[in-house]
């Protein structure tokens, strides 16, 4: 079975962005993409008085997919369209659906401001269970958003794509995620930007004599095991510019305000069930929730 991009489909403003990112996406790797609605057995809105219209419901869920998938066939010439009709809990059928896809593609609200955005508790839920990519998107994110200003200064999809970032942990470094990032950029005819956090030293050391020197050498081992662990992928990648960017603070911190210029950020998220269930980890749990370009969370072992 030959593999989709596959995004899920509702009538939020969140979820058409996430359609016109997959089509994108879909382009630039040369696979169909897959359009998914998932029809709960008995949806809210539909469950309320005076009558249980599940028929019409059917039908402007068929109506919802057909017109998204004729915008898309219109908007991007050349790709190819399917879409599905599925029944079950959103997040159940969602999850089998990536199993069967290279990426999937859902969306997150924005709340505004400094507030950041809302990752409903079925996104997290499948971005918790998923073992495929999932790339969550902004509502309102544009192609253009994903480039660099033209001469003029005008955003423009005609022109060259921004960074790909990757948030790295040097320490467990995974190919999966490794390979993702870098052909996520060479894609995309950009730079990827590698980015590593490594905590500040604890104040006790640094009131000792030659502190700063102390800090210097640190600061140049962090950056020498980040291009130990990306060599081999410079290699693999010959056409990607890689820009090496290692920094002492905090990992969500440092990620997000190197994410400001992201055309994508790709981060981890590590299969594994602890005593308390599926967890994500603070980095990426961060990213999903701060930063604004599309986020990929890629699974690996």
């Amino acid at each position: 079975m030959s593999r989709t991009v596959t995004v899920g489909l509702d009538d939020s403003a969140e979820s058409r962005a996430a359609a016109e990112w997959a089509a994108r996406e879909a382009l630039l790797r040369g696979l169909p993409l897959k359009i998914v609605h998932v029809q709960e057995p008995m949806p809210r809105f539909v469950a309320r008085p005076p009558l249980l219209d599940l028929e019409g419901y059917r039908h402007w869920a068929e109506r919802l997919t057909h017109e998204a998938a004729e915008g898309i066939r219109l908007r991007h010439p050349g790709i190819e369209v399917v879409t599905e009709q599925l029944t079950g809990t959103v997040a159940d059928v969602l999850c089998e659906a990536a199993g069967f896809a290279e990426l999937l593609v859902l969306g997150s609200r924005a709340l505004g401001g400094l507030q950041g955005f809302v990752v409903g508790s079925v996104s997290l839920g499948i971005v918790v269970r998923a073992e495929r990519p999932v790339v969550l998107v902004r509502a309102g994110e544009k192609a253009a958003d994903e480039h660099k200003p033209d001469p003029a200064g005008v955003l423009s999809a005609a022109a060259a794509f921004r960074p790909v970032v990757l948030g790295l942990d040097i320490d467990q470094p995974d190919d999966t995620l490794l390979e993702f990032a870098f052909d996520a950029a060479a894609r995309r005819e950009t730079a990827l930007r590698a980015v590593h956090a490594w905590p500040e030293p604890p104040r006790s050391l640094l009131r000792l004599p030659g502190d700063a020197e102390f800090h210097d050498t640190l600061e140049r081992g962090q950056a020498s095991l980040l291009g130990k662990v990306l060599r081999p992928w410079r290699q693999k990648f010959p056409d990607v510019e890689v820009i090496e960017a290692s920094r002492c603070g905090s990992a969500p911190q440092v990620l997000a305000a190197d994410s400001r210029d992201a055309s994508l950020v790709v981060v981890g998220r590590r299969i594994r069930t602890g005593f308390f269930g599926t967890h994500i980890g603070h980095v990426t749990h961060s990213a999903l929730h701060h930063i604004a370009a599309p986020v990929a969370v890629v699974a690996h072992g």
